[in-house]
């Protein structure tokens, strides 16, 4: 079998494999999330790009459908896989090369993971490799047009996530570091750049005319949001996530260029990946930040490993132990299993992956956590709010403290006769009260001690939570606030927040 077929096997594996699990739990948080925003079109929002949310929303105009949401990330995994190749034979591979490096790039556990909800981070293993073959084109095969196809890929990509150009400047450092940097000064690459920052310029716009939002929310993570791993425990972390066996392949890809001179012209990419690597550290970022430029280095070392084993018996049993455990980590990455199976599967295997929130969290991991409980919870919301009288429902305001909360209400809500939600957090806190004066809240997860002088009367009045759910969204309170002392409007500002 050639090594085009290979690809499009491996790829087409890939799509069915997520399809089939596409239907499984509930919508992620962020999903509804961004089903939401993209119901409100923008050029950006706060704490991402439009595009996600757009393509989140026009999934369900035809009526809710979780299995057609996910169908765009298992396309991207499929993507994916065929980029990954096609890089791998431009470095030299061959079908088994291929086939290796398709393999890691279709089930390494943290792909798995990313391509299995429709988040910002899905795109960014494609886009990141896509970026490294067509740079490889203008570099090493004289295509120069494959710089304004890389601008294309780029701008896309930022609106997709913000996080591309931190991979741009340690390629761009590459380049110059090991001798091409002649190639940077080709008039198709500033075309390249002038196309991306085109189809970047309408987001970026709109978070310096709203006062840099996503500013805000990178600070909150650094100011202790997000878990921090000393830069030992962020490389071993990184190797149990990418499957450990795949480490000796990601490791051929950034050693073979220094090693073996036929691979000698891929030194940027090692250079790019090692310097991405350690920006990672120094940024404490989270794990699944760097996830995207390994594939680059499964493509060239599928090349390297085909060049180098060349025994049938060896190079099946390399791979063997790979496939094993990608199959024993899956669900781990994706819904496979029912949560109690699963909070059963992890105990036995002592197995819960490391948390990237410093949040206290569920019995599962906070993936599967956020997939669980919201349809209960709107209809949890739903009970309290038919409980008040008619006219006290009429203005009554749904304040959530989360954006995950508003957006499972006004996702789930209109059906259940609720009212749209609001809420201080991210997106949220830009859509304002929406006309609500304070006089009747139901204020949801709400903090008793801090809201009871805020209102002239205070009571709980039901309480919203799911097994399995994440612990502060587990029994949490739903109060009933009637006369705030001061207006919605005025308190507005200090419900705002940014995380």
């Amino acid at each position: 079998m050639t090594s085009e077929r290979i690809s499009r096997a491996l790829a087409a594996a890939a799509f069915l494999f997520h399809a089939a699990v596409a239907g499984r739990y509930d919508f992620f948080r962020d999903e509804l999330y961004f089903i939401v925003c993209g119901r409100h079109p923008a050029f950006g929002y706060a704490d991402q790009p439009p595009l996600v949310p757009l393509l989140a929303a026009a999934t369900q105009v035809f009526g809710e459908s979780l299995v057609v949401l996910r169908l765009v990330p298992a396309l991207a995994a499929a993507a994916l896989v065929l980029v990954t190749c096609a890089l791998g034979r431009r470095a030299g591979a061959g079908p088994y090369g291929a086939f290796v490096a398709g393999t890691a790039a279709a089930i390494a556990p943290m792909y798995l993971g990313l391509t299995t909800t429709l988040n910002t981070g899905t795109f960014e293993p494609l886009a990141w490799t896509l970026v490294a073959l067509l740079v490889a084109r203008a570099v090493l095969d004289g295509e120069p047009r494959a710089w304004i196809v890389a601008g294309l890929a780029c701008g896309l990509a930022l609106q997709a996530k913000y996080a591309i150009p931190l991979y741009l400047v340690c390629l761009g450092a590459a380049l110059v570091v090991t001798g091409h940097g002649r190639a940077l000064l080709r008039r198709e690459l500033a075309i390249g750049i002038l196309v991306a920052a085109v189809l970047a310029a309408p987001s970026l716009i709109w978070q310096l005319t709203h006062g840099l939002p996503f500013r805000d929310l990178v600070r909150a993570g650094a100011a202790g949001k997000n878990v921090v791993l000393a830069p030992l425990a962020f490389t071993v972390n990184q190797i149990v996530v990418m499957n450990p066996f795949f480490a000796p392949l990601w490791l051929a890809g950034a050693v073979a260029p220094w090693v073996d001179r036929r691979f000698a012209p891929w030194r940027f990419l090692s250079v790019a990946f090692v310097s991405t690597f350690l920006l990672m550290i120094a940024m404490h970022a989270k794990d699944y930040y760097l996830a995207p430029v390994y594939a680059g280095m499964f493509a060239v070392g599928g090349a390297a490993v085909e060049q180098w084993v060349r025994s049938r018996a060896i190079r099946a049993a390399a791979l063997a132990p790979a496939v094993v455990m990608s199959a024993i980590a899956s669900p781990l990455a994706m819904p496979i299993l029912d949560p109690p199976v699963l909070a059963d599967y992890i105990r036995v295997l002592d197995a819960n992956p490391t948390p990237t929130e410093t949040r206290a969290q569920s019995e599962l991991p906070q993936e599967f956590a956020d997939m669980i409980g919201w349809r209960t919870y709107a209809l949890q919301v739903a009970w309290a709010f038919q409980q008040l009288p008619a006219p006290e429902r009429e203005k009554a305001a749904l304040l959530t403290s989360n954006y995950g909360e508003a957006a499972a209400i006004d996702f789930y809500g209109p059906a259940l006769g609720l009212p749209p939600a609001i809420s201080g957090h991210n997106q949220y806190g830009f859509w304002g009260p929406r006309g609500h004066d304070g006089s009747v809240v139901l204020r949801i997860n709400g903090d008793e001690k801090v809201w009871r002088p805020r209102c002239a009367t205070l009571e709980v009045v039901h309480h919203f939570g799911a097994k399995y759910a994440m612990p502060y969204e587990n029994g949490a309170p739903i109060l009933l606030c009637r006369a705030m002392v001061t207006p919605l409007p005025e308190l507005w500002p200090k419900l705002r927040h940014i995380d």
